[in-house]
C-alpha cells in the first residue's frame, strides 16, 4: 500500500529528519584517517538516542538470520551499501558511505552521505560530486503528476554520461511509519513509466553509483553488498515528500556541510571537475 501523508503528519516527519540531520554532522565531525567505524556508530547511537530518537536501522530484520547491528550502514571503498560498523579504522584515500534512519514522533526519515577521507583521487572524487548531484537531479521529478520512471531515468542518463554505472537490484522506497514501504524507487527506468506520484508520497530516492560495473555480490554475514570489480561506490541519500511543482527535502545535509565546507570532506562539483 502506498501512503499519502498529511501536512500533520509531514510535520512529525521533519522533526525526524532533523534529529537525522544533526546526528550526520556529529559523526562528519569525527571522519578522519584513525577512527573506527564503530566509534562512529556509537556516536550516532548516543546522539539519537539523547535527542528522542531510535535507531531505525539497530535491530532492522532483513529476512537473514542476522539482525542489523548498528545505527549506521557503514560502507568503505567497494561496498556499496549495509556494511556493519567494525574496528576497521579509516585509511587516507578511503571513502566511506554513512547510511542512517531515525524514528521519531512515530516515524521514520532516511538519508546517506558518501566522503572522501584524506587525499582522495581527483576521479573517485568526481564520481562522489556527480552521485551526490544525480540525487538533486532525480529528486527534482519527485512531484506530483510524474511517475517514479521519471526519477531513475535522470539518475541513471545523467551518472551513465561520465562512464559509471547504476547497481540495479537495490533501489530507494517509501518511507513512513514503516522504514521501507511501497514504492520501490529504482535508480534507473524510462520516462513516464511505473507508479504515478502523488503529493503526500514520501519517498527515499537514493543513488547507489558505481565507478566500474554495475554488478554486485553479497557477503556471507548477509547484508555486506560489494562491487563485483571491487571499483569504489558512493551512496547519497534523501527523504523526499512529493509536492505539486517541487518536491519537499525532509532530511537535510547541511549540518554535515557545516563541518565539511572548506575541508578535504567536502564533496561538491565544481569546475575542475566538470569534465
Amino acid at each position: 500500500m502506498i501512503y499519502l501523508r498529511s501536512d500533520e503528519e509531514l510535520a512529525l516527519m521533519r522533526e525526524s529528519a532533523q534529529v537525522l540531520g544533526k546526528a550526520h554532522g556529529e559523526v562528519a565531525k569525527l571522519i578522519r584517517p584513525g577512527i573506527t567505524t564503530k566509534e562512529l556508530d556509537t556516536v550516532a547511537q548516543t546522539f539519537i538516542r539523547d535527542n528522542g530518537g531510535i535507531p531505525s536501522f539497530l535491530g532492522f530484520n532483513n529476512g537473514t538470520a542476522t539482525r542489523f547491528p548498528g545505527a549506521l550502514c557503514i560502507s568503505v571503498n567497494d561496498i556499496v551499501v549495509h556494511g556493519f560498523p567494525s574496528k576497521y579504522e579509516l585509511r587516507d584515500g578511503d571513502i566511506i558511505s554513512v547510511d542512517c534512519g531515525v524514528q521519531l514522533n512515530g516515524f521514520h526519515s532516511d538519508s546517506a552521505y558518501t566522503y572522501p577521507v584524506g587525499e582522495v583521487s581527483l576521479s573517485v572524487r568526481k564520481l562522489l560530486a556527480r552521485t551526490k548531484e544525480s540525487l538533486y537531479i532525480g529528486l527534482e521529478k519527485a512531484i506530483d503528476g510524474n511517475r517514479i520512471g521519471d526519477i531513475g531515468y535522470a539518475v541513471q542518463s545523467y551518472v551513465e554520461r561520465f562512464g559509471y554505472s547504476v547497481v540495479r537490484e537495490l533501489v530507494g522506497h517509501g518511507v513512513g511509519k514503516n522504514l521501507h514501504e511501497a514504492p520501490e524507487v529504482p535508480n534507473y527506468g524510462k520516462r513516464g513509466q511505473g507508479v504515478k506520484l502523488r503529493e503526500g508520497m514520501v519517498l527515499a530516492i537514493e543513488p547507489m553509483v558505481n565507478f566500474g560495473k554495475k554488478a554486485i555480490t553479497q557477503d556471507k554475514d548477509g547484508w555486506t553488498i560489494r562491487t563485483a570489480d571491487r571499483k569504489p561506490s558512493a551512496h547519497f541519500e534523501h527523504t523526499v515528500a512529493v509536492r505539486k511543482g517541487k518536491a519537499e527535502i525532509l532530511t537535510t545535509f547541511q549540518y554535515i556541510e557545516e563541518v565539511t565546507a572548506n575541508t578535504s570532506l567536502a564533496v561538491e562539483l565544481d569546475a575542475s571537475m566538470a569534465v
